[in-house]
């Protein structure tokens, strides 16, 4: 052989041996069999009680997968646990992208990791759909167009409780115990938004956190001022904490219960459906725990898909019907992307949505963007506990008007 082979020789050689050296490329993030989507969740740590979210969505997505998938197309489905801690959100994100090579985020649950996650997707434009999340930092199509939220915002839902009380307890002296955290602030500062002037009305607000050992402290703070009116923003363990020991103090001021904290299984039953008779909320999807919804077609499905696809979970659990409705609108979009999965694609049909109705929402509230509203829900219902069932107060509420915040 001459020299010339021979140097052919070696070139192949090591060209070949190169080859087996390299890590192979990762699989494309969707393809004719499959569509893979990263999921950050608590599934441990101080939020964990909303865990169940995610475990809904993969329970979901077995669903679909069984029968068929979407478009013929299986859904990986790929959740980790953040542990609610922003830098483990960004490290986490970083590795679905780059190593699962996910086609998109969503659901990520809390505030903080995904504001912390979001410079990332958006700079490598991926879609960050559907936060679990009300924060309106994280409604920014202008500045952020690979994000979107799907609930509505803390800040809407504090001005929904602002303008009841102006409407229905004028003048009565109000007190705040909220979360101290960024939920809990958007909350406050929504209801510091609607009372405008009347903010004096507002003789003390305490805030809290997660793990406070003093709660009965600041209720009974609470009590001292001689409020007529309590806002709670927190978590439903907290919640129901909340209701007993107003019943105990033999305190009973109007009540009002933010969204995520009211639901019947985890906040109003574990306080005593009597001390949680005449408490107000707000709300978006229905409660499952709620009788009035016994009959409903769509909470039987909920309940026969619980037992077969998720049956260590609680079938009373808002939570994981909030995971269930928010699967259903992700399904919904990769639907309408037919063949085209292109993330550029996704996020144009995410931003198509015409009066999409997931079973879960309560009736008369629907499903819309644009490409200047990626707010999917923009409407909320007034309702109070009567001891048995919520009972509506009032029409749907449409909270657009708040979405631009007053600073």
């Amino acid at each position: 052989m001459n020299v010339a082979g021979r140097m052919l020789l070696v070139l192949v050689i090591a060209l070949a041996s190169l080859s087996a050296m390299s890590p192979q490329r990762p699989e494309p993030f969707a393809n004719d069999r499959e569509i893979r989507i990263g999921n950050l969740m608590p599934y441990t740590g101080p939020l964990a009680e909303f865990a169940a979210i995610g475990k809904a969505e993969a329970a979901y997505f077995d669903m679909i997968n069984e029968r068929g998938g979407i478009n013929g197309r299986k859904v990986r489905f790929i959740s980790h646990d953040d542990n609610s801690d922003p830098t483990v959100a960004l490290d986490l994100t970083r590795g679905l992208v780059e190593r699962e090579n996910v086609l998109l985020m969503f659901g990520s649950f809390g505030t903080p990791g995904n504001l912390a996650v979001r410079s990332y997707l958006n700079e490598r434009k991926i879609p960050q759909l559907f936060v679990a999340s009300g924060a309106e930092e994280l409604i920014d199509p202008k500045n952020f167009p690979w994000t979107m939220g799907w609930q509505p915002s803390f800040r809407a839902e504090g001005r929904v409780y602002a303008n009841y009380i102006q409407a229905f307890y004028p003048q009565r002296r109000i007190v705040v115990l909220w979360q101290n955290d960024q939920f809990g602030r958007d909350l406050y500062k929504g209801i510091q938004d609607g009372l405008g002037d009347l903010t004096r009305l507002i003789i003390v607000g305490v805030a809290f956190d997660i793990a406070d050992a003093h709660i009965d402290g600041h209720v009974s703070i609470l009590k001292r001022s001689g409020a007529e009116i309590l806002v709670f923003a927190g978590v439903p363990a907290t919640a129901s904490q909340v209701i007993r020991l107003a019943a105990d103090f033999k305190w009973h001021p109007v009540f009002l219960l933010n969204d995520e904290a009211a639901a019947m299984s985890t906040a109003l039953g574990p306080a005593g459906v009597e001390n949680s008779v005449g408490v107000i909320s707000a709300s978006f999807l229905k409660d499952p725990s709620d009788p009035a919804w016994k009959d409903d077609p769509a909470i039987r499905d909920w309940l026969s898909f619980m037992e077969k696809y998720y049956p260590t979970g609680d079938k009373g659990s808002s939570a994981a019907l909030y995971g269930y409705a928010a699967a259903e609108t992700l399904a919904q979009v990769l639907k309408q992307c037919g063949d085209d999965l292109s993330r550029e694609n996704v996020m144009r049909q995410a931003a198509s949505l015409k009066d999409f109705e997931s079973s879960a929402l309560l009736p008369g509230i629907k499903i819309n963007t644009s490409e200047s509203n990626f707010r999917p829900i923009r409407q909320i219902r007034l309702v109070q506990f009567d001891g048995r069932t919520w009972q509506p107060i009032g029409d749907v509420i449409e909270t657009a008007f708040s979405d631009a915040p007053n600073n």
